[in-house]
């Protein structure tokens, strides 16, 4: 079924003398097409939270369309058809004040998040329309990744939230990140702070040296942890100084999966699209799944283990028809400060994905791991 998740999609469609039969329509104002809608066919048509005049909705329904009313009461939309930017959830975000945080969209939807479901029961209502919301990303999620112009090579980065700017933990996942994305990986997390912010700096610098990176962590240090007043404010900066231009929008995006489980730590505002969940079990498989690249496991705590076992049951079972690499970036951290490593060597004994774990302080070593393996798995023309 044809899709139309925009305002300029939905007008190109009657412009072109298409029929509106059969075709979804997702989070549309659709109060001045009245007159279409009144006369058009709108056998199996479904309307997605769109706003409709009495007489459209009567002229639907009569024709046997499908219309899912919209749910207000939310501060999100939960038909959106997009995914977020940091433009939109930091929309009004002042980093010369960074008490103007508590006023953009971002901190408003985890207030009501709190306020609808944390420590009390969420309504029936309140359920449905976070369900809706997650569906809704993760569809957006899809299009971006498969119907959005070539597959995109997922390679996902994980790591802890804890990792400070200025460590050298967080300077390697950045350069490994940069790296990864002019070899033409598209860079996904978490999308948070620490090593997840890393990932998303390190495809942002993408088309720029090494020295104005070097330049950008300094300017990050000056805030190393997101419990820092001015961490949001030194990241603006930072995007302020090194702006995207037209030709780097493709070269330097990546997609950050954040959730508002996890809302105290506001997503990093380098990914160029935000998948962000209110659903944290949802939003953890969905990263592990559309990583069909690969996954890079710098240090972390509890988060990123479970995520390693969770990977672990994918390739354990090849439950998501592909068996893809485990890399584990720092020897010392995953055999003795984490010792994973070796029980995952262990499980993964007599298996296929045994050939894809790979343990190493090298960034290189990863880069190439990653290459050998897309070139083994695409195939030829």
């Amino acid at each position: 079924m044809i899709e139309l998740e925009t305002p300029e999609a939905f007008e190109r469609h009657l412009r072109e003398g298409h029929s509106l039969a059969n075709v979804v329509i997702q989070g549309l104002d659709l109060r001045r097409y009245t007159r279409e809608l009144s006369t058009l066919p709108l056998a199996g048509t479904v309307f997605l939270g769109c706003e409709l005049e009495k007489d459209a909705l009567q002229a639907a329904l009569a024709h046997g369309a499908l219309v899912f009313p919209p749910i207000s009461g939310v501060p999100y939309q939960p038909y959106r058809g997009t995914l977020y930017t940091p433009e939109e959830l930091y929309a009004g975000f002042d980093p010369t004040r960074p008490e103007t945080y508590e006023d953009t969209l971002d901190a408003r939807i985890y207030r009501h998040w709190e306020s609808h479901g944390r420590g009390t029961p969420p309504t029936l209502l309140e359920t449905l329309a976070q369900r809706l919301h997650d569906h809704a990303v993760t569809n957006a999620m899809e299009g971006l990744l498969l119907r959005e112009g070539p597959p995109r090579k997922v390679v996902a980065i994980m790591g802890g939230h804890s990792m400070k700017r200025g460590m050298p933990d967080y300077r390697e996942v950045a350069t490994l990140s940069r790296e990864l994305t002019r070899a033409g990986f598209f860079l996904v997390s978490g999308g948070g702070p620490g090593a997840m912010e890393a990932t998303h700096v390190g495809a942002w610098f993408a088309t720029r040296t090494e020295a104005e990176l070097d330049v950008a962590l300094a300017m990050l240090a000056k805030a190393p942890s997101y419990t820092d007043r001015e961490w949001l404010a030194r990241a603006f900066e930072v995007r302020g100084a090194f702006p995207l231009g037209p030709k780097d929008v493709f070269a330097c995006s990546s997609l950050g999966i954040p959730t508002w489980h996890y809302g105290h730590e506001p997503p990093n505002p380098f990914a160029t699209h935000i998948a962000k969940y209110f659903a944290n079990s949802v939003r953890e498989d969905g990263l592990l799944t559309i990583a069909r690249g690969g996954i890079v496991y710098a240090p972390g705590s509890a988060g990123t283990i479970q995520e390693v076992f969770q990977d672990a049951c994918q390739n354990h079972y090849n439950s998501v028809g592909v068996i893809s690499p485990m890399i584990f970036l720092g020897r010392e951290f995953w055999t003795r400060t984490r010792p994973v490593y070796p029980l995952l060597a262990q499980l993964a004994q007599g298996h296929e994905y045994a050939r894809h774990l790979l343990l190493t302080d090298s960034r290189e070593e990863v880069v190439e791991a990653l290459r050998a393996y897309d070139r083994s798995s695409t195939p030829a023309s």
